[in-house]
């Protein structure tokens, strides 16, 4: 199934051809978790939910997955070898009852971390999310005090649309700023200790 969306309404592509439409807009709010769940288990599509309400991700580029995968691959470079397990959207991750978030990268320090369940993971160590143009307030602001609220103790912001990594650490309820890094700087982690990556090479992956 392929779905696709021109907000309110959401196409549902089958493989025998047929084609269904659903507006959004009079069952926003309705939506039960299960619903949710059964929904996005027919899909690789990126959709997010909020107490009964859905909301469809763009198609991400051939520049956010070239950065996404360039952060992976340095990640798991440092993550494994200590024992952690690190993935990568489409997976969800439970903020709290009622609300799931699509990190783009997600990862444990323990990989036998009970919180990485199958289904969907009910929380993380670190998350990483890189900015969409379409909503730039989602990755900077929204996900910044969902994040928060699910206590994951750091959190990044990777922001093609003026290539800067804003690492934040949880400070009690909140986050606070580790530090923000631009081109010609190494963005590092509090987390985990000696991990950096090169700005720079992390725009410019291709």
């Amino acid at each position: 199934m392929i779905i696709t969306t021109n907000a309110p309404i959401l196409r549902m592509s089958w493989p025998n051809g047929a084609t269904d439409e659903i507006d959004l807009e009079p069952l926003q709010g309705l939506w039960s978790v299960e619903q949710y769940l059964k929904l996005t288990n027919q899909t690789n599509q990126l959709i997010e939910f909020t107490d009964g309400m859905l909301e469809v991700l763009p198609m991400p580029t051939m520049k956010h997955q070239a950065i996404s995968l360039f952060l992976l691959l340095s990640l798991l470079a440092v993550v494994r070898p200590q024992g952690g397990t690190l993935f990568y959207a489409p997976l969800r991750l439970q903020v709290r009852q009622g609300k799931f978030r699509e990190p783009d990268l997600l990862l444990v320090l323990d990989a036998d971390d009970p919180r990485a369940q199958n289904e969907f993971w009910l929380g993380a160590d670190l998350v990483v999310e890189i900015v969409s143009s379409d909503n730039p307030k989602r990755d900077t602001e929204e996900k910044r005090l969902d994040y928060a609220e699910a206590a994951i103790p750091e959190y990044w912001i990777v922001n093609p649309l003026n290539d800067t990594v804003t690492v934040l650490v949880l400070d009690g309820a909140s986050y606070a700023e580790h530090g923000l890094f631009g081109r010609g700087e190494r963005a590092t982690s509090q987390l985990l200790a000696g991990f950096s990556v090169s700005v720079d090479e992390t725009f410019d992956a291709q």
